[in-house]
């Protein structure tokens, strides 16, 4: 079985307390967003979890319980670093702790068990093409060695993110 942890919620960033009881406990109920009364138990449990797969944009929370319950179990991580800063990601650290925090983590799980996200990418209010290619440049020469893929996408304005980020 596959544990994928970034669907709903960043867990690294938000809950990593929560998710290191979930792993101690051994079990994690999941409701279903469709059906509310629809509460399905997942067993937490090396032998039975293939892989833990994580997608954040800030893994610093959960650094200190890498070495934990966590460690007995495979992970894949998606981390997302992009040029952009507070005027467009307020709640996300600066890019500097984030890189810190992907090398602690590839440490651990090796180059192949963690990727590189950078996207999306969107031009205007400063963020332009030059700036893009300078930031790609930046992160990817920090992360060299660390990771052995990085994933781009370019903004697509569909009716929902026109609608949730104007």
């Amino acid at each position: 079985m596959i544990i994928s942890t970034g669907m709903r919620t960043d867990i690294p960033a938000f809950y990593p307390k929560w998710f290191d009881n979930r792993l101690k406990e051994g079990f994690v109920c999941v409701r279903n967003p469709y059906y509310k009364n629809q509460v399905t138990k997942y067993i937490l449990n090396p032998s039975v979890v293939d892989c833990i797969c994580f997608c954040t944009k800030n893994p610093t929370p959960i650094i200190p319980y890498l070495d934990g319950e966590l460690s007995k179990y495979r992970q894949f991580w998606f981390v997302t670093i992009t040029a952009y800063s507070k005027d467009y990601e307020p709640n996300v650290p600066d890019k500097t702790k984030v890189i810190k925090a992907f090398i602690e983590i590839s440490k651990r799980v090796g180059p192949n068990g963690i990727h590189w996200r950078y996207d999306p990418i969107f031009y205007g209010n400063g963020y332009d093409k030059q700036r893009h290619i300078e930031e790609f440049t930046k992160i990817a020469t920090a992360l060299k060695g660390y990771t052995n893929s990085c994933v781009i996408s370019i903004l697509d304005l569909y009716e929902k993110v026109k609608r949730n980020a104007p």
